[in-house]
């Protein structure tokens, strides 16, 4: 993945749901292309997995998966993003996974936004990993 110019100065200041904001089509965008890399399928297909793939519930156990690798620093946004108080109120979502994903998204956009690319990609493939074989 090549990091656009995001032109943001201190992303760090930004909102948490700011941060969520660009992190869910960061994390979008990644599921999209390792579907792709893996061969073509029907969009369906691709679709219908891409859903399954950043679900917050699949946020949830993904960041299961990667919590015990963050820095401090990655942890802080984490927690930031879970904690934010949103205005939206998830339909179908346990509150607590939704919060769980809200950080997940905080946390990408962050990595993105402070052009961390490489990290973004290291956490993606330990997700993709762990999260092998679950429908």
């Amino acid at each position: 993945m090549t990091a656009l110019d995001p032109k943001v100065e201190r992303p760090e200041l930004l909102s948490p749901l700011a941060l969520a904001f660009v992190g869910d089509g960061v994390y979008e965008l990644l599921a999209r292309q390792q579907l792709l890399a893996r061969g073509s399928a029907p969009v369906g297909q691709l679709h219908s997995r891409t859903v399954e793939l950043v679900s917050a519930a699949a946020q949830a156990r993904a960041y299961r998966l990667v919590a015990p690798l963050l820095s401090p620093e990655e942890d802080a946004i984490y927690r930031r993003g879970r904690n934010a108080n949103s205005t939206r109120s998830p339909r179908h979502t346990d509150p607590a996974v939704y919060r769980c994903a809200t950080g997940m998204e905080a946390l990408f956009g962050w990595l993105y936004l402070t052009g961390q690319v490489a990290r973004l990609e290291q956490l993606f493939q330990v997700i993709l990993a762990g999260q092998e074989g679950t429908p």
